[in-house]
């Protein structure tokens, strides 16, 4: 069974899943939709990174949008091999 490699970077705000292995990565790809594709040689996507990830999106009276950014309470610990 294929193993799911999840990361959140807190300084950075991004989200990164490997569906693969991260040691196969060839190219990366920007979508536009602050999603970063990562695949290997054959172009098959074995991971994604989304930026931006944790936002609060607010609409205030006058029509100003404001982004927030929110702490993570609790970052995950993954163990290394």
């Amino acid at each position: 069974m294929a193993q799911v490699k999840v990361y959140y970077d807190q300084m950075g705000n991004t989200l990164t899943v490997w569906l693969g292995d991260p040691q196969d990565e060839y190219i990366c790809e920007e979508t536009g939709d602050e999603v970063i594709w990562m695949k290997d040689k054959t172009g098959r996507v074995i991971g994604f990174e989304k930026l931006n990830f944790l936002r609060l999106v607010t609409t205030y009276p006058d029509g100003w949008d404001a982004h927030f950014r929110l702490p993570l309470k609790r970052q995950a610990q993954i163990p290394k091999p």
